[in-house]
């Protein structure tokens, strides 16, 4: 389904409809007034009240479901569209004044002005999400373009057409279609109208945008990240038990989820007494919150078998559901993911040399140790790249906290200077 104007078209007018989005795009550029952050508020927070009241739950539900996502949870997020809360973002990320920046010594008046036209490359792994990314382009007064992601429930366009609803002005400003990743010139033309890209997705995704778009258009990557634990023999079980919990209610599917945990220590014993004692852990949280997807289950057990046939880990503790798989190497990588960790020993004066290398894919790390350790590894984690320390729930989140290192609304930005003689 196509999203146009305000309008809902078949995906067979998308080659018309894209033919004629140039001068459409142009129009609005020339002749609309500059979108005001506050006027997008309202109609987000309009449409948040709306989801309150349980509106997109029969949208919503199923995905929460498949994602194993509480409907708690799922309302505090619903709430990034609220008017409080989108009102701190832009104080945040932006200022008071929202888009005026101090005027220079020389008189010279300063502020944050639009970049022009987004194009959203949407991930199709938290659906909803392309939706708030358009709304961070809206609040920074941007045309947004929005490139559907495989698989989309129809929750991001029927999210987006109730935004309009709420301020008509907005059909204007936003665009929605369903481009297969294969229709690579379809793209390029989408690419070619954007003054930046902002891409959702791992190092392939990035990769094609980059190809697509003009040498001057900006690349804004949210890419895939790897999150990790890093615990210390000082490392308490109610410490590791919120770890555990969070592995659980991830399923390790999250960007901020812990994909395995480094130990401080370099004596292999110690290492698989760690291993063990998380283990046992994890499956009593395991346990409590009732089994994983079944289907996973079953790949995980033939994962693991090959790991114990080939040689692959100094042990697998595994049962109930989860394993913990110690190994010696101490390289961030991927987990196997819905309740499967693994344990690597990594001295803390080791921790920059082991994870600078890999400082593009560094998001989360969980810090679990004793307080008078934690200035100290906090400080060599985020001069190894980590850019978020945590507890043991890696994913909770505050508004107003950072992505990956940066503020959107200042990526879908540019600063602009007007001399006042």
């Amino acid at each position: 389904m196509i999203l146009y104007r305000g309008k809902l078209y078949p995906d067979a007018m998308q080659g018309k409809l894209i033919g004629r989005l140039e001068g459409d795009l142009l129009d609005t550029l020339t002749s609309s007034p500059r979108l005001n952050a506050e006027r997008v508020i309202a109609a987000c927070d309009r449409m948040y009240r709306r989801a309150k009241e349980g509106k997109y739950d029969s949208l919503a539900r199923p995905l929460l479901a498949s994602f194993g996502i509480s409907y708690a949870r799922y309302a505090d997020m619903v709430r990034a569209f609220s008017a409080e809360v989108l009102r701190y973002k832009c104080e945040i990320e932006l200022g008071k004044d929202h888009t005026a920046l101090p005027p220079l010594a020389s008189g010279t008046r300063r502020s944050y002005v639009p970049l022009g036209v987004l194009l959203h490359v949407a991930a199709g792994n938290v659906d909803g999400l392309p939706a708030y990314s358009v709304a961070e382009g809206l609040l920074a007064g941007n045309i947004n373009i929005l490139k559907l992601p495989s698989g989309d429930s129809g929750l991001s366009v029927k999210l987006l057409s109730d935004l309009i609803e709420e301020d008509a002005l907005l059909a204007d400003y936003l665009y929605v279609f369903d481009v297969p990743s294969t229709e690579t010139e379809t793209l390029r033309r989408l690419a070619h109208l954007a003054d930046g890209v902002v891409v959702w997705g791992g190092d392939a995704a990035q990769r094609a945008a980059r190809d697509l778009a003009d040498i001057n258009t900006k690349i804004i990557p949210w890419g895939h990240k790897l999150s990790f634990a890093y615990a210390t023999p000082a490392a308490t079980d109610g410490q590791l038990r919120t770890l555990a919990r969070h592995i659980a209610a991830t399923e390790q599917l999250l960007c901020s989820s812990c994909q395995g945990i480094f130990y401080d220590g370099e004596d292999m014993g110690e290492v698989l007494s760690f291993g063990e004692r998380f283990f046992g852990i994890l499956q009593e949280e395991s346990a409590a919150r009732g089994p994983a997807d079944p289907a996973m289950r079953g790949r995980n057990t033939v994962n693991l078998l090959c790991d114990r046939l080939e040689g692959n880990a100094e042990r697998i503790f595994s049962g109930g559901g989860v394993s913990v798989v110690v190994k010696r190497e101490p390289r961030l990588e991927l987990s196997y993911t819905f309740r499967n960790i693994w344990v690597k020993p990594l001295s803390r004066h080791e921790i920059v040399r082991a994870l600078k290398g890999q400082r593009g894919y560094l998001q989360t790390c969980g810090l679990l140790c004793g307080e008078g350790e934690r200035e100290e590894l906090a400080e060599m984690l985020l001069r190894a790249g980590i850019v978020r320390v945590t507890g043991g729930d890696l994913s909770r989140t505050f508004f107003g906290e950072a992505h990956d290192g940066t503020y959107p609304l200042r990526e879908y930005m540019r600063i602009a200077e007007v001399d006042e003689g």
